[in-house]
């Protein structure tokens, strides 16, 4: 490669940006950050979002910017593709590559990331935000859906114990549609992923509801016998 070559190639800038879901118990949310006070969009909400320096590896940042937000290792991540228009950022040209990931909301975590100016924002009312992130969230959504049909990540969202009404809450959101109570109910049980703990939620005024977990060992068998969580 000539010199002046390397001098037209080598001046594109590698961001990771995340798209973290969580699950309250009542709504899908989304992650986003408040603290851009600098910058070309001063003051606009945006993605976690991380520049790559020219020494670092993509995995390494992909893994402090989801600790960095929630605190948390072993979350389920999966990366989405690269976004590159080349206006997206008006400092210059920048290859964006963007993940997702899923993660338990709890009080804690709401807690920390108010602490941090980050707002959990309702799945359906995200609102306009810098650069080419609002493109980056509807491609999550998408991806969030296809694998919510065919892979049990929902119960990666859920406390470690919960309702059917809870399940069925988070899988309308995702799937954007609803679903007769009697039918859902049907289908996960049959589905042989969830088990009675003995314990009920108290937290409502109505009666008393089971409360379930997730069977992963179990998943782990029947997936390799080649078993499809078909929704």
């Amino acid at each position: 490669m000539l010199p002046e070559e390397k001098e037209i190639y080598f001046k594109v800038a590698i961001s990771v940006s995340l798209v973290l879901f969580g699950f309250d118990g009542e709504m899908l949310r989304i992650l986003l950050s408040n603290d851009t006070k600098k910058g070309p969009f001063p003051g606009a909400p945006h993605l976690p979002s991380v520049y790559v320096k020219a020494h670092e590896g993509i995995d390494s940042n992909v893994e402090k910017l989801v600790f960095l937000h929630t605190q948390k290792d072993h979350i389920f991540v999966e990366q989405l593709k690269a976004f590159a228009k080349v206006f997206n950022n008006p400092l210059g040209r920048v290859v964006n590559i963007a993940y997702y990931a899923t993660v338990k909301l709890d009080d804690e975590l709401l807690q920390y990331s108010k602490e941090r100016d980050e707002e959990w924002v309702a799945y359906s009312k995200i609102p306009d935000l810098a650069f080419d992130h609002n493109e980056i969230i509807d491609y999550a959504k998408e991806r969030l859906k296809r694998r919510v049909k065919r892979r049990p990540i929902g119960f990666y969202l859920l406390p470690k114990h919960f309702t059917i009404s809870q399940l069925q809450k988070l899988y309308e959101t995702a799937l954007n549609r609803e679903m007769d109570k009697r039918n859902f109910r049907k289908k996960i049980v049959n589905s042989q992923l969830i088990v009675e703990t003995g314990l009920t939620d108290n937290s409502s005024s109505r009666k008393s509801a089971k409360l379930y977990k997730f069977d992963e060992e179990k998943y782990q068998k029947l997936s390799l016998k080649g078993y499809d969580f078909l929704f």
